[in-house]
């Protein structure tokens, strides 16, 4: 999983074309956030072939954070093309199986 920052956000997600980009959105006070990480780093190994997988703490980069609209953690975004294509908010997730729906929802439209 790409760890981004305020620096590489835009090479790694925005400019990125090769293939669609999920970012997970997170924060060190955000203790579900925690929780569900080792399970959303597993879901990379299942769907790496298609998605490439980044997270951003945003305690470093609450600009980045609030310019992609960002209003709760956690919150997960589908970037195709530079474009959010896709995102779930905090209020619908509240298990790794969420997030995996999520995922598959537009996995499977690749």
């Amino acid at each position: 999983m790409v760890e981004l920052d305020k620096t590489n956000f835009d090479s790694e997600v925005i400019n990125y074309t090769d293939k669609p980009v999920f970012v997970d959105f997170w924060g060190d006070k955000c203790e579900i956030c925690k929780q569900l990480m080792p399970g959303v780093h597993g879901l990379e190994e299942k769907f790496s072939d298609k998605i490439k997988f980044a997270s951003l703490n945003i305690g470093g980069a609450r600009r980045v954070a609030i310019g992609q609209k960002v209003l709760g953690l956690p919150t997960m975004k589908i970037y195709n093309g530079g474009e959010c294509v896709k995102t779930i908010t905090p209020d619908k997730v509240s298990s790794l199986e969420d997030i995996e729906n999520f995922i598959k929802e537009y996995y499977e439209t690749l």
